[in-house]
């Protein structure tokens, strides 16, 4: 059991709550070919994030409990928020954190085995307020992560972290969305920021891996939430769970229709995985469960059940709604990655109890 923080006069935080350590301990447990990361070096933006944190956690489990003796590079911005973050890991030979701005060209002195860019910003206030920041961090970023990967030699594996935003909005043709799939984007508005430049990432990944010989997997995320949920974070579920865990009602800032696929992030974090050890060099894989999609109503009212609030009705201010995503239907068609052997290990009730309860 883990001690909990509030024993000791401090504020727990959510990533050390047992329920996260124990889902944390379930994906550890999968059965992967953990063995391509043994003994390699593994460099990741974006790990103080949602998903970037949660996939430390599960590296470092592994390698603490099986001995995996994987080397974590974790890069980012703050190195006072890392070192918070990863306090457990910070004297360990198997992680390593570097300050750095990916949106200048890198120089870490390292050779790496695998390369995952996770950094970017992904909620709307963020595409709201720093639209060239969103838009950089998607190409300049990515394309520094990956002049680095080029650098180091041959063997390498590089993933790009993409969303479910490349695909716009459904064109009323299909129900799920596969990977070939391409819905309308207005590129001539603010909010196109981030999907358009996700779809230029993952078109100059493509380029790297025919011009250089560059192996690349692209696994694409849909809206992930979990305990490691970042407290600036502005997507309409974050807002959701943060009103339900305060017992403050759920406002709600449309009519809720939006139909979408989420994800839990240790299924989100069990899916890069898959993607990373078993995926097919050059291929897009959707990370979704049909059984967690839902409305957003729906979705409110769940998160109001289980924490025994209300939904509540509240008209957006501009810069909030210049942020939203103008998609009314995105649901994610996952049968490329089951095919890799992934199935989510939790269904959407559970994974909002075990959120709400760690963010308690």
């Amino acid at each position: 059991m883990v001690q909990s923080l509030s024993e000791k006069g401090k504020i727990m935080e959510a990533y050390t709550h047992p329920l996260y350590i124990q889902d944390v301990a379930a994906v550890a447990a999968l059965p992967l070919p953990w063995e391509k990361l043994a003994g390699r070096t593994l460099l990741l933006s974006g790990a103080t994030g949602l998903i970037g944190s949660c996939l430390v956690d599960t590296l470092m489990r592994r390698n603490i409990s099986n001995g995996l003796n994987c080397r974590i590079v974790a890069l980012g911005r703050s190195g006072e928020r890392a070192r918070k973050r990863f306090s457990q890991y910070w004297d360990s030979p198997l992680f390593t954190f570097a300050a750095c701005d990916i949106n200048e060209p890198l120089s870490l002195g390292l050779k790496a085995d695998y390369v995952l860019h996770l950094a970017s910003n992904t909620h709307p206030l963020q595409y709201a307020t720093d639209p060239v920041g969103t838009i950089m961090t998607n190409i300049r970023g990515l394309g520094n992560m990956l002049e680095y990967a080029r650098g180091c030699g041959s063997g390498l594996r590089f993933a790009f972290a993409s969303s479910n935003e490349v695909y716009g909005e459904n064109r009323g043709d299909v129900e799920l969305f596969d990977e070939q799939y391409c819905g309308y984007i207005d590129c001539n508005t603010l909010r196109a920021g981030y999907p358009e430049s996700k779809r230029c990432g993952e078109a100059l990944c493509q380029a790297y891996a025919r011009q250089w010989g560059l192996d690349v997997v692209i696994p694409r995320f849909t809206r992930s939430f979990g305990p490691t949920l970042l407290p600036s974070d502005t997507k309409a579920l974050s807002q959701f769970l943060r009103n339900a865990v305060a017992g403050e009602n759920i406002v709600l800032k449309s009519e809720g229709r939006q139909y979408y696929s989420y994800t839990y992030v240790a299924d989100a974090v069990s899916g890069l995985l898959h993607i990373l050890l078993l995926g097919e060099s050059g291929h897009a894989y959707n990370i979704a469960d049909v059984s967690c999609d839902v409305t957003l109503s729906d979705l409110a009212s769940a998160i109001a059940g289980i924490c025994g609030t209300e939904v509540v009705f509240e008209l957006p201010s501009a810069v909030e709604a210049a942020g939203f995503s103008k998609a009314t239907k995105a649901r994610l068609d996952s049968s490329r990655l089951r095919a890799l052997g992934w199935k989510p290990l939790f269904d959407l009730h559970t994974a909002l109890v075990h959120t709400i309860e760690a963010l308690r």
